[in-house]
């Protein structure tokens, strides 16, 4: 396989293209055009996350934002805030007469049902690790991928694909976000050999971004091109031909909850990325019949200011821009409430971060 090589794109022309796949504010966009996403997490003993995750995604600004999750945490989330559309479509063990011989596809059939009506899928905050629940998901994960839907994988959604990569083995419209627990058993899983944090820690500020780097292009190839963003210091993010590196600066608080901001923020830039390909506005762009599948090819849609891009390089942007409006809702957040700061804190900073970052596209009225 080619060797892969980071883009060299400097931040500001990162952003303007990000900006090129954010829908611009128009009359004649009707509700849910610009974003209908869906969080699949949340049980009885977590029901933070996936709040947060759909939060970030409506703040950011799509349409409708959905949480279809385990019966006994709906009441709960509907309770954090009526703008989210709660759905208690979740088996658990609890709520099945025989958790030990289920119909798995029948179980998710109320679930795979509304796939149709969505854009984007984030699956894994608050999931928790009970075995009907994750038999359901596996059984969405299928058939979401069926219909080239793409989705988000986090948390205990990274635990499913662990137990079977073939799930999304190949499967160029996902992202999986790992951490560096999380990161070390894929590659387990998929026998990627890893440095260890002693390891990496002897080499030095550029000897660990090196190594991460490698270390991530290696299990994304593995995995057959599958996008992965992995969290640390400096995010890495690889779909083992093309990598991006995500720097911007972040806080010193590592509270719990942060990379929830993350995936909201990726499942929301993922469903206006689907507007994008489908045309939904005038960009300005000129068509592009070729499908970028090198780093040359990436590079060439990156510092073309008027060739439309392709699936490949905007779901790169799409990863690099989720990954640096939670670094910038997290620096906001920490300057205004240091080590008291809260997941929460960050969910109140992501407009400010879009704006700041990416800025509202042209054409876009945001006046009436």
């Amino acid at each position: 396989m080619e060797s892969v090589h980071h883009v060299s794109v400097s931040s500001k022309v990162l952003f303007s293209k990000v900006r090129k796949i954010v829908p611009p504010m128009l009359e004649k966009f009707h509700k849910g055009q610009l974003g209908r996403v869906a969080v699949i997490g949340g049980c009885v003993d977590y029901t933070g996350a996936p709040y947060f995750s759909a939060m970030a995604s409506a703040r950011l600004g799509c349409d409708m934002s959905h949480v279809l999750c385990e019966r006994s945490a709906a009441p709960v989330i509907k309770g954090y805030s009526p703008n989210l559309m709660v759905h208690p479509l979740l088996p658990s063990s609890d709520t099945v007469k025989d958790p030990n011989s289920i119909d798995a596809p029948s179980l998710a059939g109320p679930i795979i049902g509304m796939l149709s009506r969505l854009h984007a899928l984030v699956i894994g905050p608050g999931l928790g690790r009970d075995g009907v629940t994750l038999k359901v998901v596996a059984e969405v994960i299928r058939e979401a991928r069926s219909k080239s839907i793409p989705f988000v994988l986090d948390a205990d959604g990274l635990l499913i694909v662990t137990q079977d990569p073939s799930l999304v083995k190949g499967y160029k419209e996902c992202i999986l976000t790992p951490n560096v627990v999380e990161f070390g058993r894929l590659a387990k899983a998929m026998g990627v050999k890893v440095a260890s944090q002693a390891e990496i820690a002897e080499g030095g500020n550029g000897d660990t971004t090196s190594k991460a780097s490698d270390a991530c292009e290696q299990l994304s190839q593995a995995l057959g091109g599958v996008t992965i963003l992995q969290k640390g210091p400096q995010d890495v993010i690889s779909n083992g031909v093309t990598s991006l590196i995500s720097d911007g600066k972040g806080s010193l608080k590592r509270s719990g909850g942060q990379g929830d901001t993350l995936t909201g923020s990726l499942g929301t830039f993922l469903a206006w990325r689907a507007a994008y390909h489908d045309k939904l506005w005038d960009s300005g762009e000129q068509d592009n019949e070729n499908e970028a599948q090198n780093k040359e090819e990436v590079q060439a849609e990156l510092d073309s200011e008027n060739k439309r891009m392709s699936p490949a390089t905007t779901l790169l942007l799409v990863a690099w821009a989720g990954s640096s409006i939670t670094r910038e809702c997290s620096r906001r957040a920490f300057a205004a409430k240091g080590r008291s700061m809260q997941a929460s804190d960050l969910t109140d900073e992501v407009h400010g971060a879009f704006l700041r970052l990416i800025g509202e596209p042209d054409g876009s009225k945001t006046h009436l």
